[in-house]
């Protein structure tokens, strides 16, 4: 029970390595507030959970609206009387070369990967500050540490996410909130499997020393581990949860 009297928001928790963070850390004591777009997807896992025993609660969640961030952390402190965790997990994946990305397509990726990590950390810090302290986690990417080709707006966020979680460290240490950042590698989860199957995702699993693919439950221990007093001098920092890409 290493999250128990703990409440938590994550985004982007309706279904894939969200969900497994959330239902990881209901696991461990802590109550949940799953934010997502995916309406349909995300009152299922909550039902799915709360049927389990678990405190879980869904508030849609649009990353790239401000009002949508008010909404949801007004929400877990009314209902849970306090808000200690962040998991800003909510991502966006566009596959385009530099020469064929357009501009709505880089926004749109942008917006939501490293807009919305912003708007996040900006309206849950005071609630983190009501509670005396607390965690935030950015869900970023091996391709926030090195370059890829094929995906420059995702690499490009990622790689934003991965400072701005340094400097929110920095901004915040002082009021005891921890910032850091987890990197996975290649994850098997509901939107990837389709193109994990192509010889080009097959391509990929041979690029992974360990020689398989993520399952979500791998990130989501990685998570765990940051959002407990076992990380409390943890701040600032990069999990890399791989299988070993980026150590070539």
């Amino acid at each position: 029970m290493r999250l128990e009297g703990k409440t938590a928001i994550v985004s982007g928790a309706a279904r894939g390595i969200g969900m497994a963070i959330a239902r990881r850390f209901a696991e461990e004591g802590a109550k949940v507030v799953i934010g997502d777009v995916l309406e349909k997807e995300g009152e299922a896992t909550v039902e799915e959970l709360r049927g389990e025993g678990y405190t879980v609660d869904f508030v849609r969640l649009d990353v790239t609206d401000e009002e949508s961030w008010q909404g949801i952390v007004g929400t877990a402190e009314a209902r849970h009387g306090s808000l200690n965790v962040l998991v800003n997990n909510a991502g966006l994946v566009d596959r385009k070369p530099i020469l064929e990305a357009g501009l709505d397509q880089w926004g749109r990726v942008m917006g939501v990967n490293i807009t919305g990590v912003f708007l996040g950390t900006k309206h849950a810090v005071p609630a983190l500050r009501r509670a005396g302290g607390g965690s935030i986690i950015n869900i970023c990417s091996a391709y926030g540490l090195v370059g890829t080709t094929n995906s420059p707006a995702y690499s490009a966020s990622k790689g934003g996410v991965r400072l701005f979680t340094k400097s929110t460290a920095l901004e915040f240490a002082g009021e005891n909130i921890r910032a850091n950042s987890i990197h996975p590698g290649y994850v098997q989860t509901p939107m990837t499997a389709a193109y994990h199957a192509t010889p080009a995702g097959q391509e990929r699993l041979t690029r992974t020393p360990l020689g398989r693919f993520a399952t979500p439950e791998d990130v989501a221990n990685g998570a765990l581990f940051l959002a407990s007093d076992d990380a409390t001098y943890m701040t600032g920092s990069e999990l890399v949860i791989d299988g070993g890409l980026t150590a070539r």
